[in-house]
């Protein structure tokens, strides 16, 4: 993956990933941000489910910019037109560093999945971040602690992607209280972006567990953040995987600085929402939730995949 930092830097990114003129997609959110680079056209329906149409105005490669949504739109573009992806991420969410991606419509209700996205190059500038509401700021940097922790347990786990994990683990844990605190602090941003990033990579060379597919299951369904989703559920994970991935729980501790699931649970309390109900999800729903949950491939991945009365005690647990 090329990975460079500062916006001034994506005419390079663009060179090396072999692109002159992308399709830019980002929300209107953006329209006043000025980048160095010539579109073949602009796409702002962020998210979106008329993928085909996108991708016909693809021209050799695609530029998303935005938070979860407009990148997994991105990738969904990249793999239709089989053209390569460049990201430049606002948020903390990782999803730039996967070729997978879910297909949400614009009310954000999953709508599909897929694969065989080409992300080729990541750019970084936190400058893009310090408008964040600490929601977002804290729901998207606990999806990326979120990342580290799940790398190192899942069943694909491996030294490289363990070495990322960790180090991500520790900027993130050190950096989000001081992001909330001073939110237009740019260097705070930059250094809890740098964990981001090396959680995304964690990702990119693991991929995800249970936490993750309890947060995708309950966030396809009613259109909830998953950076948020993630924040409520991670904690209740790493008390299910405990006793059957110990010493990844027990390193992940020492990289956050202090006992891993009251810590989690602390830097997701910054965000304001640590119980389902506060996000709306109904109690009667828990029951189905854990059954979906069940069947994805993060739960599969798990070092020991949860049966769906499980999922649902644990979703009871945060609810």
């Amino acid at each position: 993956m090329i990975v460079r930092w500062g916006i001034e830097t994506l005419p390079e990114a663009l060179d090396e990933a072999g692109m002159t003129k992308p399709l830019y997609v980002a929300s209107p959110r953006w329209d006043s941000l000025e980048l160095p680079v010539q579109e073949s056209a602009r796409w702002r329906e962020v998210p979106s489910t008329r993928i085909e149409e996108a991708a016909a105005l693809a021209g050799d490669g695609v530029l998303a910019l935005g938070g979860g949504s407009a990148i997994d739109l991105g990738k969904a573009i990249s793999a239709q037109a089989e053209l390569p992806l460049v990201s430049v991420p606002t948020t903390y969410s990782g999803a730039e560093w996967t070729t997978m991606y879910g297909i949400r419509d614009p009310e954000r209700k999953m709508r599909g999945h897929g694969t065989g996205a080409r992300p080729t190059a990541i750019v970084y500038d936190a400058r893009l971040t310090v408008d964040l509401p600490r929601e977002t700021t804290v729901g998207t940097a606990l999806n990326a602690l979120a990342h580290c922790a799940e790398a190192l347990y899942v069943l694909g786990h491996n030294e490289a992607a363990d070495g990322h994990a960790l180090e991500g683990a520790q900027l993130i844990s050190q950096w989000l209280p001081e992001v909330v605190e001073r939110p237009h602090d740019r260097d705070a941003r930059t250094e809890l972006l740098r964990g981001a990033c090396h959680g995304g990579a964690a990702l990119g060379g693991s991929m995800l567990a249970l936490g993750h597919a309890m947060a995708q299951a309950i966030g396809g369904r009613y259109g909830l953040p998953h950076g948020t989703l993630n924040a409520i559920c991670l904690p209740a994970a790493l008390r299910y995987n405990h006793p059957h991935a110990p010493e990844a729980i027990r390193r992940f501790g020492e990289a956050v600085g202090g006992d891993p699931v009251a810590r989690v649970e602390e830097l997701a309390a910054l965000g304001g929402l640590t119980r389902l109900r506060d996000l709306g999800v109904p109690e009667q729903d828990l029951g189905e939730l854990g059954e979906a949950a069940a069947l994805r491939a993060g739960n599969q991945a798990n070092p020991h995949p949860a049966t769906p009365a499980e999922i649902e005690e644990l979703l009871r647990s945060v609810w």
